[in-house]
């Protein structure tokens, strides 16, 4: 009897993780359906107006001058994921973003202005599903301010320079830093090195 309840204990376990196993890849394989693939160079960017533009990178530490444009403006320039993700401060689904598996050797810019954000050795898998990186490519090239939208404080980073929403950063990454900048794949633009 003692086995009998034991066997169906386990049975039941089996299938309860099969089935939370299933969801699990059920809810990756749909969200990877909206992944874009990563740019290894600037390259022209479709707009919401149907027009292309063409992300300048900058490398470097970043100068002090601030690019401001009006919320139209920016509606103008960005496709529609980089204007909610960067000025509205919308999230991307996790595993959703082309540039969370990206391992190629290279450096990460802004989406909105090509300024210089991260190296890929910076990088690591924070198992989180959004690139993740232990420290900026430069301190002054992000900057950072609390967030209280989901009722707790957080620490959001912006680009520097345009004030581009890029994600958040938590104290629970790695050595050196022991820091995890967070990022959306839409909100950074990759170039490998050559």
């Amino acid at each position: 009897m003692r086995y009998k309840v034991l066997f169906s204990t386990l049975a039941l376990i089996t299938l309860t993780s099969m089935t939370v196993m299933v969801g699990l890849f059920g809810c990756a394989a749909k969200a990877s359906m909206n992944v874009q693939t990563a740019e290894t160079e600037p390259t022209p960017v479709k707009r919401t107006d149907g027009t292309t533009r063409t992300v300048e990178f900058t490398d470097g530490e970043y100068d002090g001058k601030e690019i401001v444009k009006t919320d139209e403006e920016w509606k103008k320039e960005l496709t529609a994921d980089e204007y909610y993700i960067m000025r509205e401060e919308g999230t991307e689904q996790p595993y959703s973003g082309a540039l969370n598996k990206n391992k190629k050797q290279g450096t990460y810019y802004c989406a909105a202005c090509g300024l210089a954000l991260f190296k890929s050795t910076a990088k690591f898998e924070s198992g989180t599903g959004w690139p993740s990186f232990f420290q900026p490519i430069f301190k002054k090239n992000v900057a950072e301010k609390v967030d209280n939208s989901l009722g707790e404080v957080r620490t959001e980073v912006e680009c520097a320079r345009c004030h581009g929403h890029l994600g958040h950063v938590f104290d629970d990454g790695p050595q050196p830093t022991g820091l995890r900048y967070c990022m959306n794949s839409v909100s950074l633009k990759f170039k490998a090195d050559k």
